[in-house]
C-alpha cells in the first residue's frame, strides 16, 4: 500500500472510529441502565456459570474484557477471584464501568482503548473474552491478532457475538427491544454505521474460526447454539437472531500483522 493510500485508509477508518464513538456515547446512559437490571436478574448467573466453564475451576487469572461496555463480564469474572481489566474505545462507556464497580465493591480496572490495538506488553493475559463487539470493528483482523499476542501461550479467547449488522441492514431496527428508546436520527446513524464495516457483509462465525485457525490457535470451535441456553425469556436481554461463542486456544507462534 503506497502512502498516499495508506493515508487516505487511515483517515477513513479515524471518521468511522470517530461515528462509533459517538453513536456509543450518546447511548452509554441506557447501557449503564440495562446492566443494572441485567446484574439483579437470572442473567447474573446464567452468565457466570458459562464464563466460568470455560476456566477450568482456576482463580486469580489475569482476565482482558475487550470492548467491555459497562462492565457486565469484567464484573461477572471479578466477583469469581480473577483479576480483570476491562477496555473500551467509549470514555462514557468507561465511566460507567468504573462507577459499577464501584457501586457493586468490585476492584477492576478500566482503560479508554482501542480493542484493535491494545496497549498491553505480549503474553500478559490468560483470558480475553469479548461480548457484542467484533461486529462493531472496522478491522476484526487485526483486533483477533492483537488478542491473540496479549494472550499467553495457552490461553483461551471467548468470544460472544452475533451477526447483528447483516440482520439488521435486511430488517432495520424497528421492534427490537434493545432499540425502543432510539430516535429515528440515532436508527439511521446505527444503519449507516453498519453499511461502512465490511464484517457486517461476512458470514460468521465461519470466518472467525477459520481466521484462528489460520493464526495459530488450537481448538477452535463456534457454539451456534449457545443463545438457547443463555437466553430463556424473551425479555429485553435477548438477542432476537442467532448468537455464537468462539472459543480458541493460543498455540505456537501467532503470524504478525
Amino acid at each position: 500500500m503506497n502512502s498516499a493510500v495508506q493515508r487516505d485508509y487511515n483517515r477513513e477508518t479515524e471518521v468511522v472510529k470517530s461515528r462509533i464513538v459517538n453513536y456509543w456515547s450518546a447511548r452509554s446512559d441506557s447501557f449503564m441502565a440495562q446492566r443494572e437490571e441485567e446484574l439483579q436478574s437470572g442473567q447474573h448467573q446464567i452468565w457466570a456459570r458459562e464464563l466460568l466453564s470455560h476456566l477450568q475451576g482456576k482463580t486469580g487469572l489475569r482476565i482482558l474484557d475487550v470492548g467491555c461496555g459497562c462492565g457486565f463480564f469484567s464484573l461477572l469474572l471479578a466477583e469469581s477471584g480473577h483479576h480483570v481489566t476491562g477496555i473500551d474505545l467509549t470514555e462514557d462507556m468507561v465511566l460507567h464501568s468504573r462507577e459499577l464497580a464501584r457501586q457493586h465493591g468490585i476492584r477492576s480496572e478500566f482503560f479508554q482503548m482501542d480493542a484493535e490495538c491494545p496497549a498491553f506488553p505480549d503474553e500478559t493475559f490468560d483470558v480475553v473474552v469479548s461480548r457484542n463487539l467484533t461486529w462493531t470493528l472496522p478491522h476484526p483482523e487485526r483486533a483477533y491478532r492483537q488478542w491473540l499476542r496479549i494472550l499467553k501461550p495457552g490461553g483461551i479467547l471467548l468470544n460472544y457475538d452475533a451477526e447483528h449488522a447483516r440482520y439488521h441492514l435486511s430488517s432495520g431496527l424497528e421492534g427490537e427491544k434493545a432499540h425502543e428508546m432510539l430516535s429515528s436520527g440515532q436508527m439511521d446513524e446505527c444503519l449507516e454505521i453498519y453499511g461502512m464495516l465490511p464484517i457486517s457483509g461476512w458470514k460468521r462465525p465461519g470466518w472467525d474460526v477459520s481466521f484462528l485457525e489460520q493464526s495459530g490457535c488450537s481448538c477452535v470451535e463456534a457454539d451456534t447454539q449457545i443463545g438457547k441456553r443463555l437466553f430463556l425469556q424473551d425479555d429485553q436481554f435477548r438477542t432476537p437472531y442467532p448468537v455464537f461463542r468462539i472459543k480458541a486456544v493460543k498455540s505456537g507462534t501467532v503470524p504478525a500483522s
